[in-house]
């Protein structure tokens, strides 16, 4: 059953507001989304009742609350379809997720000669960390191109560079600026024949599209909650059993030993190994909250809803003079990235703000892409389960105002 979009706009209480008299358009999604009133009052509700730190109390809070977080991680691999809770590592969010694989997985299994293989679109959080490991070990680093007119993978090259010398190859799943949603079963499919580990960035896919690990057969996936109409602070690392307890800690503290000598440590098996210190549980609890608001609406529906927007919006904008619309003219996910030839993203994203409008501008940490497309800006809206058609008329409207009286 559909979604009626309009209730769904209510359960957001920060978009019944006014920004400089106008009201409230939150085009700024793949930024962060915002939160629904359930994942607020539960958040709040923990506090005010439940909070406690978690695992080693006995007392009944401490209980209940390690109840909450531990069912969170129940919650969360039931999202992505993981085989076993002991799958989801809890992390500050994607950038700390891929941080930690590259220091723990990749500083202890490449070594010089080795490939991490990347793609042209990757956000900066999928670059510098591998960056970072290639410099200690010696290990290169190679691109799979993106075609400069639709900002798609050039999957013709792929057979020459995924070669048996890659033992990483890490890419995303939906461009944060390009909008492309990439093949990613097929991508796992084809590393896996030449041994190579994978890892998917899912920052852009998580709350938008239905999501199985399971069936896209990757070794590792990445993903924050404040993307997916959940809290900020949180993300989730998820890796295949075998692979996370075969890698090293990436930080030492409490709860990640198994035994303490003042002449050496021991450790937990995952995912303890790898939550070190107190962990966020509240917000941990808050994102299996999220998970079941966003499978209220239904992960389908969110994302035909999303796409449509995307399409009316890239039509609608098609139109305006001396526009440059980024990325796929089929099939995109729930974003457009535009740019004019005589206007600075940062220009338009003032202009639109005077008039309501939340947009982004800027290089949307795509540095490397944008010099690719010959770009050091674009401008990007992005859309979510609370947009609607009028406001992609008042952006449009909006655009056209900031066209007369640039151009």
């Amino acid at each position: 059953m559909t979604p009626s979009w309009k209730n769904v706009r209510e359960d957001f209480p920060i978009l019944n507001q006014s920004v400089n008299g106008k009201p409230l358009i939150y085009l700024d999604n793949a930024a962060t989304s915002q939160k629904p009133k359930v994942v607020i009052d539960g958040l709040a509700s923990f506090y005010l009742k439940d909070n406690a730190n978690v695992h080693r109390g006995l007392h009944t809070l401490s209980m209940r609350s390690t109840n909450a977080y531990e069912g969170a991680r129940n919650r969360i691999a039931e999202f992505i379809a993981a085989e076993s809770p002991e799958e989801i590592v809890f992390t500050r969010g994607t950038t700390e997720s891929i941080n930690l694989v590259a220091a723990s997985f990749g500083g202890s299994q490449l070594k010089a000669g080795d490939v991490i293989l990347l793609t042209e679109m990757e956000h900066h959080s999928n670059i510098v960390p591998w960056q970072l490991i290639a410099q200690k070990t010696g290990a290169k680093i190679k691109y799979v191109p993106v075609t400069a007119d639709e900002g798609q993978l050039d999957l013709s090259s792929l057979d020459k560079l995924l070669t048996s010398e890659v033992k990483i190859f890490a890419f995303t799943h939906v461009s944060n600026t390009l909008g492309t949603i990439n093949p990613v079963i097929e991508l796992c499919r084809k590393a896996k024949q030449v041994g190579a580990t994978t890892l998917i960035d899912a920052a852009q896919s998580i709350g938008h599209l239905p999501l199985s690990v399971k069936e896209i057969g990757c070794d590792f996936l990445c993903f924050s909650g404040h993307k997916m109409a959940g809290v900020t602070g949180i993300g989730v690392l998820y890796g295949k059993k075998a692979l996370l307890n075969a890698m090293p800690p990436w930080q030492g503290g409490g709860g990640m030993i198994a035994t303490v000598d003042f002449d050496g440590s021991t450790w937990k098996p995952s995912p303890e190994r790898f939550e070190a210190g107190t962990p966020n549980y509240a917000d941990a609890y808050a994102l299996g909250l999220s998970c079941d608001y966003i499978d209220s609406l239904g992960r389908k529906a969110i994302a035909e809803h999303d796409s449509r927007l995307a399409s009316l919006a890239y039509n609608e904008l098609s139109k305006l003079p001396g526009i440059r619309l980024i990325g796929p003219s089929g099939a995109r996910s729930g974003l457009v990235s535009f740019a004019f030839k005589d206007v600075h993203a940062h220009d338009i994203v003032t202009f639109a703000d005077q008039d309501g409008i939340a947009l982004r501008g800027g290089h949307h940490c795509n540095q490397p892409l944008m010099k690719k497309l010959g770009l050091t800006s674009t401008t990007r809206a992005s859309f979510y389960v609370y947009n609607t058609d009028s406001e992609i008329e008042a952006l449009v409207k909006s655009l056209n105002r900031i066209i007369k009286f640039f151009c």
